[in-house]
């Protein structure tokens, strides 16, 4: 991870040079004038600033440290975006307006701030005075227990990854692909389709996958959902399509279509209860359809675990 560490100020790496801050690390949060947050999911720590002694304290220490913490400044945010974009922060337009940066190693950087308005659109952020890196994780063989449940046959049923943000859907779906591509699911190889909008699935940068997706592939890259999938429809001719954070109301269409053409379809959406599905228009019409046959639900404990449960289109529980 050793390139998280070049994407501070030159005046702080050395607070990074011992490798034990990396283990389980899941984001990095710096906001101008505040401590800089370091997550681990069960656990945030902050940067003490004292290299010599202790350079994190954990948060149930933060009020004996707090005068101690480093706080970051509108200097460390500026030499960090210019490592980030590498000193082309202008050929990152595109991405600010949507809300972030990816960067190599498929590391994906949230920015904040004051937008630029033109004609009551995002033109862009700017000052950016908030980051929030998060960090890229490969959890191979995270999905091995759902495979078999999701399985149809030779392919496998329309299923949803439901959870609230966080909670480790992306990672699920990601890994699902990586099975489902490389026949270690069922012993068949299929043609998996991507739609990755903001870069989070594959982590492509410069249009290249640095997570690992699968042989059988293909990967449509920071290209809005909908117009993703009918591209990749026409194109490509996918068995399973996959795509991540279902929520426009083009996206349900274009999902519709996609299943209209004989693609299965794979994706994820925020939900923060089974009861919600109900509740989501589109989502209670695909019900009463039973467009979808399996739904996964995943919530993060306390402890920083994951729970899993799958239901049926009856929305019957079913053993994992």
């Amino acid at each position: 991870m050793c390139e998280i560490r070049l994407l501070f100020p030159v005046h702080m790496r050395t607070f990074f040079q011992d490798d034990t801050w990396q283990s389980g690390l899941e984001e990095i949060r710096v906001r101008v004038g505040q401590p800089i947050e370091f997550c681990y999911g069960s656990d945030n720590c902050y940067l003490t600033g004292k290299e010599k002694e202790q350079m994190f304290c954990s948060e149930k220490d933060y009020r004996r440290w707090e005068k101690d913490l480093y706080h970051a400044t509108e200097a460390d945010l500026r030499e960090m975006l210019n490592y980030i974009s590498n000193y082309s922060l202008y050929a990152y337009k595109e991405e600010i307006k949507q809300g972030y940066i990816t960067i190599e190693g498929g590391h994906r950087v949230g920015v904040a701030g004051q937008t630029v308005l033109v004609d009551g659109k995002i033109a862009g952020i700017s000052p950016i005075m908030f980051l929030n890196i998060r960090i890229a994780h490969e959890k191979c063989g995270c999905a091995r227990k759902i495979l078999p449940l999701i399985r149809q046959r030779d392919s496998i049923y329309n299923t949803l990854i439901l959870s609230m943000p966080g909670a480790g859907k992306t990672t699920l779906l990601r890994d699902s692909i990586r099975a489902l591509s490389n026949g270690e699911a069922y012993g068949i190889r299929l043609k998996v389709c991507v739609v990755d909008e903001r870069s989070e699935i594959a982590a492509s940068f410069h249009g290249v996958p640095q997570n690992d997706m699968g042989p059988r592939t293909d990967v449509m890259d920071g290209c809005g959902k909908a117009e993703g999938m009918q591209l990749l429809i026409r194109s490509m001719s996918p068995q399973i399509i996959a795509v991540d954070e279902l929520g426009a109301e083009s996206d349900f269409y274009a999902v519709e279509q996609a299943l209209n053409c004989g693609s299965r379809v794979l994706g994820t959406i925020h939900a923060g209860n089974m009861k919600e599905l109900s509740e989501k228009p589109y989502l209670k019409r695909w019900m009463e359809r039973r467009l979808f046959q399996r739904f996964i639900f995943l919530e993060k404990e306390a402890d920083g675990r994951r729970k899993m449960q799958v239901y049926d289109e009856h929305m019957e529980r079913i053993t994992c």
